[in-house]
């Protein structure tokens, strides 16, 4: 029997979901808490979604 179901490593749907709550997370607390933007975090927030894109695209 075939199954045509999409799937991914479960390492690479881990690092997905943990990256999301992590931009997640720091988004709300940059919005509703006013915590510090600095390039330095919005930089590195950005680098986990990069990571995450190229984890779904390779």
């Amino acid at each position: 029997m075939v199954h045509n179901q999409k799937s991914i490593p479960i390492g690479t749907a881990y690092a997905v979901w943990t990256g999301i709550g992590a931009v997640g997370t720091l988004l709300v607390e940059i919005l509703f808490f006013h915590d510090s933007a600095s390039i330095l975090r919005l930089l590195s927030a950005l680098l986990i979604v990069a990571g995450i894109v190229g984890l779904k695209i390779f």
